[in-house]
């Protein structure tokens, strides 16, 4: 079974604030499967389905962002899951607009829901799929107020794009496991057109090595 948790704010006045990022994954795929939030258990609403073989709940606490270690710790017992068996989906004020990040293990990074959650389970080794925000431009603009608020037309853009990479992510995670989907969605594009061109050039060098090699015997052979 695997347990997947959306974090945001409750109500219609966070739903299409930046921080309510998470919330927006876990309903697009709820939608995507069909299944409906129709439960509601341990301060948080409920949908779950099958994916292929595994169980698989979608949660939404309704604690609010920095008390949702309440809720996720009181899903875990009741479902009865391990930590390994988490995906904790939030947005990420160090991550830039529009791109995401999968972990297994590591620190909040300031993230205040995932921070209450670490708390609560007394671990760090909580997978987590992030999704880039990234900081205000105005320097002076307090964070709090940045992530409460609405993003630009340009930056919906780019978030709704990082919205729907996440959802494709969380049926990569059910399917292929945390390993190989870790190696898809980490993956840097220019980084690796950048090795391709590199193995290309590298391929194209011992081509021609190789047809050098065979003109100078070629020679040789024809001068004996």
């Amino acid at each position: 079974m695997k347990l997947v948790i959306g974090l945001g704010n409750p109500g219609p006045q966070y739903e299409h604030t930046r921080h309510n990022a998470g919330f927006r994954v876990v309903d697009r795929f709820a939608e995507r499967q069909g299944w409906k939030w129709t439960e509601r258990r341990s301060r948080a609403v409920i949908a779950s389905g099958m994916l292929g073989n595994e169980k698989v709940v979608l949660a939404k606490p309704i604690t609010y962002m920095n008390l949702s270690g309440e809720a996720v710790g009181e899903l875990v017992r009741w479902y009865k899951v391990q930590p390994e068996d988490i995906l904790i989906i939030c947005d990420d004020l160090d991550l830039p607009t529009g791109k995401v990040r999968l972990r297994t293990r590591g620190s909040s990074g300031g993230q205040n829901g995932l921070d209450n959650i670490m708390l609560h389970l007394h671990t760090d080794r909580i997978p987590r799929l992030r999704v880039g925000i990234g900081r205000p431009t105005n320097k002076r603009m307090d964070p709090k107020d940045y992530v409460l608020s609405v993003p630009t037309d340009d930056e919906r853009i780019l978030l709704d794009a990082a919205e729907e990479r996440a959802t494709e992510t969380i049926q990569m995670v059910i399917k292929q496991g945390f390993a190989t989907t870790m190696n898809i969605v980490n993956a840097d594009p220019e980084a690796e057109q950048k090795a391709a061109e590199k193995r290309q050039r590298q391929k194209e060098r011992q081509e021609a090595a190789r047809l050098r090699r065979e003109a100078a015997q070629s020679g040789l052979i024809s001068s004996e």
